[in-house]
């Protein structure tokens, strides 16, 4: 640290450890008019549903890189598009969390962690199996969504209700119907 009157020096200061400010699962106090139980609550279930969140952008991309077929390129097309929506989300949810004195889960391996989204085989897939993974994640999001947007509502959390129907809910709701109407077998032509 420099005092007055000490030059400020342009060496960066390498190697330090361990420089946590706050724990994951805690709350800081802000004057939001929402007891810290009701702040914390919160945090918990949004880190959840940014986790899922995460893992659903992340399998978009996956399966993005891997489309193939006679309908690659509207696949190509759609299933980067829904990342963009998702990626969106995810800074959405995590800047919610702050906003709430939390500590946003950020860390892909603590991501890990705490996601129930089933992790897929490594390799590539086909098509429909792609779409299917796809629309059980959402399902899996959207049925936790439903539940923590009520009971964050219950605790007087609006904000954190608005933001998980108005933009997580509506959002998964609509990607599902794209990439399900997909997976309905309907002759291009009637001869």
């Amino acid at each position: 640290m420099s005092g007055p009157g000490q030059a400020v020096g342009s060496q960066p200061w390498l190697h330090q450890q361990d420089g946590r400010v706050q724990e994951f699962g805690t709350v800081r106090q802000f004057p939001l008019g929402l007891s810290s139980n009701a702040r914390m609550y919160s945090c918990e279930r949004l880190n959840r549903v940014l986790a899922d969140t995460q893992i659903l952008y992340a399998l978009y991309k996956k399966h993005h890189w891997l489309m193939r077929g006679p309908t690659f390129y509207q696949l190509h097309l759609l299933l980067d598009k829904h990342a963009g929506e998702q990626l969106a989300l995810v800074d959405m949810i995590a800047e919610r969390v702050q906003t709430l004195g939390g500590v946003a889960v950020g860390d892909p391996r603590h991501v890990a962690e705490i996601t129930r989204i089933p992790r897929p085989p490594d390799g590539a897939e086909q098509v429909p199996v792609m779409l299917s993974r796809l629309l059980e994640a959402h399902e899996t999001i959207l049925i936790d969504v439903r539940d923590a947007a009520g009971r964050v509502a219950e605790a007087g959390d609006d904000g954190s209700n608005d933001l998980l129907v108005s933009n997580v809910l509506r959002t998964g709701e609509l990607q599902a119907w794209f990439l399900a109407e997909h997976l309905v077998e309907m002759p291009l032509a009637r001869s």
